[in-house]
């Protein structure tokens, strides 16, 4: 113990010297010479009393250790793991500030919005860029529903969710001969047009004034009105929309989806539908946009036409690409990253955009594939016999 004690004084020093030394060379500099005392105090200390070799080997062996533990922590298993996130994700409104649920809100939002473009773009194939159309009608569905019939949230979910899922079939039936760019073009023109009488149709919609005092989630008489509420309902949401996605990318279906999109020839001479596959991929991912905007509105209490832009369809594209088009961890990760990094860099208020569009440029430069690369579904086959 005394030669540890003499081995450990040296550190002592370093600790001295470096606060004697902040009013003159400062804080950052005075950290430096005081670790570079330290250091050298420590080697010379060792080297005294001959333990080196020994200090040495006492540091391999605790790297190993410590390897040893890292390696334990990634062999954990993929369910302990998802215990572990779903615990912090539930704690979560214990411990922050009602700024922070209100972005994790958000955040949750856009992965659902993410998830259903994913159906369309990711694994079909087919560019939407009037997706933000679907999530208005699920939003203004049940906001008209709400105010002038009474209805409750929990019954504007399937409205919702089958209000734009029409609209979706309507859309894929009208471009089941376009592809590429000329498919790109009509969709971007169906946004224009939903937002034209999202704005002009006054009887309805009440025009650019929006609807007010639509009806937020409650069951009985307990309303959901706090930032946590609307926390837990949105991850809720996202959830669910995870786990069918996910088994939706497995199945059948997602299988021939994603033959459409490497060769819809080829995948039509192998017998697959891709007519009516082409407009129920529509119709899916109109459906997760219903659902988000039933939710948008019942978080708001309010709706209106500036909510549902065409830039509000490219901001839910950019997640899908960035994360990865047929990741759906990639996707995840792409919208929370999209909603949450201009929070981070709100102090440079000025800049931000413009740090995260180089940020994107290079993402895309980098990992064109996006954040998380895919992986193609695989399924094990029996051996002959």
């Amino acid at each position: 113990m005394l030669r540890e004690a003499k081995l450990l004084r040296p550190v002592g020093w370093g600790l001295l010297t470096g606060a004697l030394l902040v009013p003159l060379a400062g804080a950052g500099r005075a950290a430096g010479f005081a670790l570079a005392v330290a250091a050298t105090g420590v080697v010379w200390r060792a080297l005294q009393h001959g333990r080196a070799a020994r200090i040495v080997a006492d540091a391999a062996a605790a790297a190993h250790a410590i390897g040893n533990r890292l390696r334990s922590a990634a062999d954990l298993n993929r369910r302990s793991l998802l215990i572990i996130a779903a615990a912090a994700l539930i704690v979560a409104p214990l411990v922050l500030n009602n700024y922070v649920l209100d972005v994790l809100t958000l955040a949750w939002l856009y992965v659902v919005l993410a998830l259903g473009l994913q159906i369309t773009v990711g694994f079909t194939g087919l560019l939407d860029l009037g997706y933000a159309a679907f999530y208005a009608m699920g939003a203004y569905g049940y906001a008209i529903a709400s105010t002038r019939l009474g209805l409750p949230f929990w019954a504007g979910l399937p409205l919702g969710a089958l209000l734009a899922a029409a609209c979706g079939v309507g859309l894929g039936v009208v471009t089941l001969r376009l592809r590429g760019d000329y498919l790109a073009i009509v969709t971007l023109g169906f946004i224009q047009i939903v937002h034209l009488v999202l704005n002009n149709w006054d009887s309805v919609t009440n025009g650019p004034n929006g609807i007010l005092n639509v009806g937020r989630p409650r069951i009985g008489s307990f309303v959901f009105s706090d930032p946590a509420h609307f926390y837990y309902v949105t991850l809720a949401v996202a959830v669910v929309a995870i786990g069918v996605n996910s088994r939706v990318q497995s199945s059948r279906i997602g299988r021939a989806w994603m033959a459409i999109r490497d060769d819809e020839i080829a995948a039509e001479a192998m017998g697959v539908p891709t007519t009516r596959l082409k407009v129920l991929a529509f119709a899916s991912g109109a459906a997760w946009a219903g659902v988000a905007g039933v939710c948008f509105a019942g978080k708001f209490a309010f709706v209106s036409p500036e909510s549902f832009t065409f830039f509000e369809s490219i901001v839910i594209l950019a997640m899908v690409v960035l994360g990865g088009m047929s990741s759906i961890p990639g996707v995840v990760l792409g919208a929370v990253v999209i909603v949450v990094v201009p929070e981070l860099l709100r102090g440079v208020q000025d800049y931000r955009m413009l740090v995260f569009g180089a940020a994107l440029v290079l993402m895309m430069a980098l990992r064109p594939e996006g954040l998380v690369r895919r992986g193609l579904p695989r399924r094990r086959l029996g051996t002959a016999t």
